[in-house]
């Protein structure tokens, strides 16, 4: 089996793990997530702690660091959440939350409608700074993917969307 696997994953209070049928939910706080485990994969809960088990073929040992994994990040999402920030760099961007939809001016001759999907929200604390936040990673990493790609940053001057971890690696201009 795989050392991320090995490991087991703590449960905190106020957070439910249930395993069912090949599918397991956890519920929070923060709401409910379900996963269906791949075939030949399980998960053993006991004394406030979950480990991934799997049989002995090559393909299911693999996998369960992955089932590990993915229901250690339900966990952490349904009790504490997840979060990616992003800032918006360039003379006139701005973003404004309005409800289920993100309002981007990205220097563009139309504004960006950006609608946030089930599950995520969006919030502005200032014009060029977004926060993506919700319970399921791979729905908050999408979203925050899907708002960079409407205007990556440039090498050049360093415009567009951005993480707020993000290095963007300037190239020097043209020279005569």
């Amino acid at each position: 089996m795989s050392r991320v696997a090995k490991a087991p994953i703590t449960i905190p209070s106020g957070t439910e793990v249930k395993f069912d049928g090949g599918v397991v939910s956890v519920k929070g706080k923060n709401g409910v997530l379900e996963f269906r485990l791949p075939v030949d994969t399980s998960l053993e809960i006991e004394d406030g702690e979950a480990r991934a088990v799997s049989t002995a073929r090559v393909t299911n040992l693999a996998m369960a660091g992955s089932v590990r994994a993915i229901v250690a990040n339900m966990v952490h999402g349904v009790s504490e959440g997840f979060e990616r920030k992003l800032e918006l760099v360039g003379v006139g961007y701005r973003a404004q939350a309005q409800g289920k939809n993100l309002n981007l001016a990205l220097g563009f001759s139309h504004p960006v409608v950006y609608e946030v999907p089930e599950g995520v929200t969006v919030e502005t604390p200032s014009q060029t700074e977004v926060l993506v936040k919700g319970a399921d990673k791979q729905a908050v990493g999408q979203a925050a993917a899907n708002i960079r790609a409407f205007r990556p940053p440039e090498p050049y001057k360093g415009k567009g969307v951005r993480y707020a971890d993000e290095r963007v690696i300037r190239k020097e201009a043209k020279k005569k």
